[in-house]
């Protein structure tokens, strides 16, 4: 790994003046486009997510013209319609003392210290018309009985913050924003291309300037031009295999982007999910998620001892550990993600875990059942306790459940200035794509927040900086010999993978990947771990290009083979570079837990004089020799202490 210069040399771009006036600073002294000029534009954006959706129709709504972009046969197939709990905002509608500022202080901390504090502020501030946005599209909110919008809690947190759909929030703020892109298709601003696998990015004199997709029906290669593109795919925590993410979840879309010049960030930030369904069998290809808003009402405990063969009913209270609120008596159940993960995975290890393959802890609702009674509970959580039964055949209101951590959300990404533009002019990146405002670990409801108000309030605010000056410059002839090299490089690749004749099916090489990632990239990573996976991935990658896999050979139908190959030579090359910065980064923040920088009780260690920066990594055409460029973290109004939530 080579480290370029200490100084880094992009802008972040971070407007002057106090930090709660930042945002309106920009929004006063950025450039505009007249509603004339805009029709003038065309913009790209990649993805149908919720971000995707939000800003493509937003954009449409201004005047832009609009092309996107999925590989689903519906924009409303895009994984944000998994999302469970809610999306926070510091509307205090509670009156418990949240605030805007509360709400920075609360995810800054919750990361680790490891994200910039203009984008968490203006994060936090973005919350609140947002949910305005939603009740204005018909999202239906949780009300009380008097018809307020209800709230409740999510991990990290001592207020009631989060907003919710009862556990199905990110469907129905997909549907919002489904419905505005739809409105906009209807007339003729947008125009959506489904079926369509982002498969490389056309860079010309250092600028974003189009892509090449390939038709999953036909197979055939389609290029398309524009001023402006937005990546919009999400995140790439699928590559552990077993995650609670959608099997066609992928890395494609920001890696690509990432060897076409845009600097990737803190590619080993991510999160395990401590409440999802364990896995119960080597054939499983996904997890199925639960709520972490189940931890509001629900205790999480495993027996005290190993030998424990009751049922859980059976076991009487002083036989049970509910180690959550035994370590972190402060915030208990609701303790932060990558905390209850890593707990969690320590009573497993030791052998306290439950179920079949005593891989799980138990999630017991006995205690909220006597004091809020079950209609309370079913009308909290109607959905996910009926997700529940289908799944296991267990009423989780007459037996705890049993639930293990699991990968979920990447907090690493394409790096972004304020502006959410990428290192390359005109390539943005939005939602979980980027890595800009959770740091090292993500709070509960911050993902679909994020999502939306990076698509709603933020791009569309930010995108004029970059194009003002661009009025008259027309698009690239898709003829132009940088569309042409590169259609004939992603030829040459779809042949290799048809005309291989190996007999490793593509997903056998996902699911060594995925446990060799979750043992030694996970929630426990150590320096003798990391140097062996990168070594095993290594030759894992080797076998793969020597042509050892086995894909259909007809390229110009629909191949899901051939599309899982393709995605699998990236997380192969993704993969190295999650272990080099875990490697690199000789401290524990938030996710990022190093065994050798731990307190004498366990808890992350973080080295604030040392690691105090944002890793950025260039793509230096070795896939194994990054080059490393560090972006210094600088507080000035909440500065770094310890993460102490006991």
């Amino acid at each position: 790994m080579n480290e370029k210069e200490k100084k880094f040399h992009w802008d972040s771009k971070i407007p002057d003046g106090p930090l709660e006036e930042k945002w309106n600073f920009f929004k006063r002294n950025s450039k505009l486009i007249s509603p004339n000029n805009r029709k003038k534009f065309k913009i790209i954006v990649v993805g149908t997510g919720l971000s995707g959706c939000a800003a493509a129709a937003t954009l449409a709504e201004q005047g832009y013209q609009v092309s996107s972009f999925c590989f689903h046969e519906s924009a409303r197939r895009a994984h944000s319609i998994a999302a469970q709990g809610g999306v926070n905002a510091a509307k205090n509608y509670k009156n418990d003392g949240d605030s805007v500022t509360r709400m920075f202080r609360d995810t800054l901390k919750g990361g680790d210290f490891r994200s910039r504090e203009a984008n968490v502020y203006r994060l936090s501030e973005c919350s609140i018309p947002f949910i305005d946005l939603a009740v204005s599209q018909g999202v239906p909110f949780n009300r009380e009985y008097g018809g307020y919008l209800e709230n409740r809690s999510f991990g990290g947190v001592q207020v009631s913050r989060t907003f919710y759909s009862k556990g199905q929030t990110g469907q129905q703020l997909l549907l919002g924003a489904y419905q505005a892109l739809m409105r906009q298709i209807h007339l003729g601003n947008v125009k959506l291309y489904t079926n369509s696998e982002l498969l490389d990015y056309i860079i010309i004199d250092g600028q974003a300037k189009g892509i090449i997709v390939r038709n999953l029906l036909n197979g055939q290669l389609e290029k398309y031009s524009a001023h402006a593109i937005v990546v919009a795919s999400g995140g790439f925590g699928k590559i552990y295999y077993l995650s609670t993410l959608a099997l066609g979840c992928n890395a494609t879309a920001v890696w690509r982007a990432h060897k076409k010049g845009a600097l990737f960030a803190n590619p080993s930030w991510t999160q395990i999910h401590p409440t999802s369904l364990p896995q119960s069998n080597g054939y499983q290809s996904k997890l199925t998620l639960m709520s972490e808003s189940l931890r509001n009402d629900g205790r999480i405990w495993v027996p005290k001892s190993k030998e424990e063969h009751r049922s859980p009913g059976d076991i009487p209270e002083e036989d049970r550990d509910y180690y959550l609120e035994r370590k972190y008596p402060s915030y208990g159940n609701l303790a932060p993600r990558d905390i209850s993960s890593r707990a969690a995975k320590e009573r497993i290890d030791l052998d306290f875990g439950v179920g079949p393959l005593k891989n799980a802890v138990y999630l017991d609702f006995k205690d909220a059942k006597k004091t809020l009674g079950e209609e309370v509970l079913r009308a909290r959580y109607g959905n996910l306790f009926d997700m529940y039964k289908k799944i296991t055949d267990v009423n989780p209101l007459s037996e705890p459940m049993l639930i293990s951590p699991s990968a979920h959300f990447s907090m690493g990404g394409l790096w972004v200035d304020y502006e959410l533009m990428t290192s390359v002019p005109g390539l943005y990146a939005i939602g979980e794509a980027n890595f800009a405002d959770h740091g090292a670990n993500r709070l509960g409801a911050n993902s679909l927040l994020q999502a939306s108000v990076d698509g709603y309030f933020i791009l569309p605010v930010t995108l004029p900086n970059y194009l003002h000056d661009k009025v008259n410059l027309g698009l690239v002839s898709t003829d132009h010999p940088s569309f042409l090299e590169s259609e004939e490089k992603i030829k040459n690749e779809i042949h290799f993978f048809t005309k291989a004749n190996g007999q490793k099916l593509v997903d056998d090489y996902h699911k060594e990947l995925g446990k060799i990632l979750y043992d030694a990239c996970g929630l426990k990573r150590s320096e003798s771990g990391l140097k062996s996976a990168i070594e095993t991935i290594q030759n894992l990658r080797e076998n793969f290009l020597s042509g050892n896999i086995k894909v259909p050979t007809d390229a110009f139908s629909k191949n899901a083979e051939l599309e899982k190959a393709g995605r699998m030579k990236d997380y192969l090359e993704l993969a190295e570079l999650m272990c080099l910065d875990a490697l690199l980064r000789e401290e524990s923040c938030g996710a990022h837990f190093r065994m050798e920088h731990q307190t004498a009780d366990g808890e992350a260690k973080r080295d604030d004089k040392n690691f105090q920066f944002v890793s950025c990594f260039e793509w230096s055409g070795d896939v194994s020799k990054p080059i490393l460029h560090k972006e210094t973290l600088e507080f000035e109004y909440f500065f770094p202490k310890d993460r102490d939530y006991k």
